[in-house]
Order: C-alpha cells, then sequence, then structure tokens
C-alpha cells in the first residue's frame, strides 16, 4: 500500500502479447493522472490536458486482493479492460500490471501496461 499510494501515477509505456502498442494507446490515456490515496481505498483519474470521449475521468474505489497479487479497481483505467488487474511489479518508480483486455476488432489479448512517478 506504501509503494502504490506515495505518489501519482502516468503511463509510461504498453505490450500485448509481448508486442509494444505504446504508440497505439490513444494520447487521451497517456496523460491520465492516477491517484491511490492510503487513507479510506479510494482513488481518482485526471484526465489533464487530452480529455478522452467519454471522460475516464472521476472517482474510483481500490483494495488488494490474492495476496496483493491483484488489485480490484471499480472503474477501468483502460479500454477494453476489467477492473480486475494483475500487479507483475510495484516499485518506489514503477507499476506494472497485466489484464486481459477485448478490443475490436482483435480477440481478448494479455495486456501489460507500465505507470511510473
Amino acid at each position: 500500500t506504501e509503494l502504490l499510494t506515495q505518489a501519482t501515477w502516468k503511463f509510461s509505456s504498453a505490450s500485448a502479447g509481448g508486442t509494444d502498442i505504446t504508440a497505439q494507446v490513444d494520447a487521451c490515456y497517456k496523460d491520465n493522472i492516477i491517484t491511490f490515496n492510503a487513507s479510506g481505498g479510494t482513488g481518482n483519474v485526471n484526465e489533464a490536458t487530452n480529455v478522452c470521449s467519454p471522460s475516464t475521468a472521476g472517482n474510483f474505489t481500490w483494495a488488494f486482493q490474492n495476496s496483493e497479487t491483484e488489485l480490484n479497481i471499480s472503474a477501468t483505467l483502460f479500454p477494453g479492460g476489467s477492473g480486475v488487474i494483475n500487479v507483475i511489479s510495484l516499485t518506489e518508480t514503477t507499476l506494472v500490471v497485466s489484464q486481459v483486455m477485448t478490443i475490436p476488432p482483435f480477440p481478448p489479448t494479455n495486456v501489460q501496461v507500465t505507470l511510473v512517478h
């Protein structure tokens, strides 16, 4: 919890099936600022300069589950995903998560996203 909540997070990169897809991620997600608050398990997505349509900004609740290997978030942080995110690694500067996303016209694919402070 301390590592997750010590500062805000911002998109760094993404890959699908081992292929870098960072360039294909919409700019409106790349500049989002994600905050996880320590007290109360709440958080917020701030859209910053590039606003998605529909907007992804707003508050959410979150909790670790499965021995802190998953984050259960009440909102989807990326299109085609769900609220349960696998935590691959979490350090003082980097959060790497993954989940199966469905982004038409492609079949469900495991997408890994790296967030940084």
